[in-house]
């Protein structure tokens, strides 16, 4: 069982968990992405800890149970991806992808838990920022001095990186803002059930 428990599959597609939920198969479900990305919608029973406050270390001392593999998940995959090289990296083997995340769930028309939230989603502000930030570096560099072109070209560059790698700092920056820190959670219960 402990073989069994520490070489689990890599990743399971979310029609499978899904199978497995409906037969009861236990599994430890852990959530990675903002509260807000909770909030708005999560698959029922998930567990929240966002990536940037994931301590693997605790987090394993907390389970109930180590027979369980870890199903991680986020938005897309990126993150989740992320939290099991963490674990990895404290020698632990025992989590499984939830291939595309929350999206492919969504996409998939399966059951979630939603809370109102009156926060854009995380990828939106992003969007807005970086559009807001270029046009104004564009309308700088027309009218003002041709400098301002920086503006958008780093923007671009960062865009340009975020989808190469997966990786967004503007992302990690905003997930940090204070608005985007209450899931609308009126208690730690809804983010542990």
């Amino acid at each position: 069982s402990i073989m069994k428990t520490m070489q689990p599959e890599n990743s399971v597609s979310v029609s499978e968990l899904r199978r497995r939920l409906d037969v009861g198969q236990p599994i430890e479900l852990l959530d990675v992405r903002t509260p807000v990305e909770f909030a708005a919608a999560h698959i029922p029973g998930a567990r929240l800890v966002p990536l940037d406050q994931l301590n693997c270390a605790d987090f394993l001392k907390q389970r109930d149970t180590n027979d369980t593999p870890i199903h991680v998940l986020c938005q897309s995959g990126a993150r989740a991806r992320r939290a099991i090289e963490n674990f990895r990296r404290i020698g632990f083997n025992g989590c499984v992808l939830v291939e595309g995340g929350m999206d492919a769930w969504l996409d998939a028309g399966l059951t979630v838990n939603r809370r109102e939230s009156k926060v854009l989603p995380l990828m939106r502000q992003v969007q807005i920022v970086v559009g807001f930030l270029s046009a104004t570096g564009a309308l700088l560099a027309l009218l003002v001095n041709p400098l301002f072109a920086l503006i958008p070209l780093v923007l671009g560059s960062g865009l340009l990186f975020a989808g190469l790698t997966g990786f967004c700092g503007l992302a990690v920056l905003l997930a940090k803002m204070p608005w985007n820190q209450s899931g609308g959670c009126a208690s730690s219960s809804c983010c542990t059930n």
